[in-house]
């Protein structure tokens, strides 16, 4: 099984050298660490409250926003306790928001095990994110208040993204209103681990703004892509092809269909709203597989990838800066 820093692009011939491999090594521990801490922070003495609250961390996850924490740490001092706080910050804040994105899109499952929501009931859910969330604050307390002020303001555009998909676009353009919910929901979250590596590693300030520019246009691409990978079955997760679009969950490719008129495009959109029966369901959602909307939706990914790269300018060549690079290109190339 692949480590994490591995799976995204962080090992091989790229990372060769000593001085790489040091950096990788100890991103990979502090995974590690992180691990341990988080299952520290989410016991909780009420049984009920105990595995509620840990239910999706032992579900697993990517770990990608610890991962480029503690990857940007390594601009300033590298991982110390101090670091390994503030990714859990992160990951508690992640994990945490979830439990309330399910109860909201109403979503069947989450991580390949069943919503939390579809065990305990909403209430439960949604009063196990809000545990998480009071455990992240616990953790960003001791690191300061301008940990706590960035932690807060990226909390706020969590619920602002999550507002303005439930209200919808009203008057404004769709597209535009969905890249900004993408920035809000899972942008600004990326953003802000990237931002807390080098602010509580003590690195040069000056970095701030290139890795929180990096991390929210990198952000926007991750869900694009994840996107074109719903459309396709996943037999890690059991998930079928099409998921969202089976939930009625608003995507890009769906919205890039909804723009065309030609008669296929038409016909399509009205199969996918209406469909005769599961099997009608099926083939239309495997025909927006194949759909150029599909191809758009990747260009656009790509588009932000590149702004994200080009983000990375004022960071200074070496370890750190590739490790950028390799994971915003891994982002992408799922898609392949």
């Amino acid at each position: 099984m692949r480590s994490t820093a591995e799976a995204f692009g962080l090992r091989g011939a790229r990372f060769a050298l000593p001085g790489d491999r040091r950096v990788v090594d100890e991103v990979e521990r502090g995974l590690a660490e992180l691990e341990t801490l988080l299952e520290q922070h989410l016991r909780v003495t009420d049984p009920v409250a105990d595995a509620v609250a840990r239910y999706l961390l032992e579900a697993g996850g990517k770990r990608a926003r610890p991962l480029l924490l503690l990857l940007t740490a390594h601009l300033g001092s590298g991982v110390d306790e101090r670091v390994l706080q503030a990714a859990g910050v992160v990951e508690l804040t992640h994990i945490a928001s979830l439990y309330h994105d399910d109860v909201m899109d109403e979503a069947d499952t989450r991580r390949g095990v069943p919503s939390a929501h579809t065990v305990w009931g909403n209430n439960v859910a949604i009063l196990a994110g809000d545990l998480l969330f009071a455990r992240a604050g616990q953790l960003t307390a001791p690191l300061g208040s301008e940990v706590a002020e960035l932690q807060s303001r990226t909390f706020e555009r969590l619920c602002l993204g999550q507002l303005h998909e439930t209200l919808g676009p009203g008057d404004g353009d769709v597209v535009d209103h969905y890249i900004q919910v993408l920035a809000d929901k899972t942008g600004s979250l990326i953003a802000a681990a990237a931002e807390l590596g080098v602010v509580v590693s003590g690195a040069d300030a000056s970095y701030r703004a290139a890795v929180r520019e990096f991390g929210e246009r990198i952000g926007v691409a991750f869900q694009l892509v994840d996107d074109v990978i719903d459309l396709s079955s996943d037999p890690e997760t059991g998930k079928d092809a099409g998921t969202d679009v089976r939930a009625g969950v608003v995507t890009l490719p769906t919205l890039l269909l909804a723009r065309r008129t030609d008669e296929a495009s038409v016909a399509l959109r009205a199969r996918l709203q209406s469909p005769a029966d599961d099997a009608d369901l099926d083939a239309a959602i495997a025909e927006l597989s194949a759909h150029p909307v599909v191809a758009e939706t990747v260009a656009e990914a790509e588009r932000w990838q590149r702004e994200a790269l080009a983000a990375l300018a004022p960071l200074p060549a070496g370890t750190v800066r590739r490790g950028l690079e390799a994971f915003a290109e891994h982002v992408v190339a799922r898609t392949r």
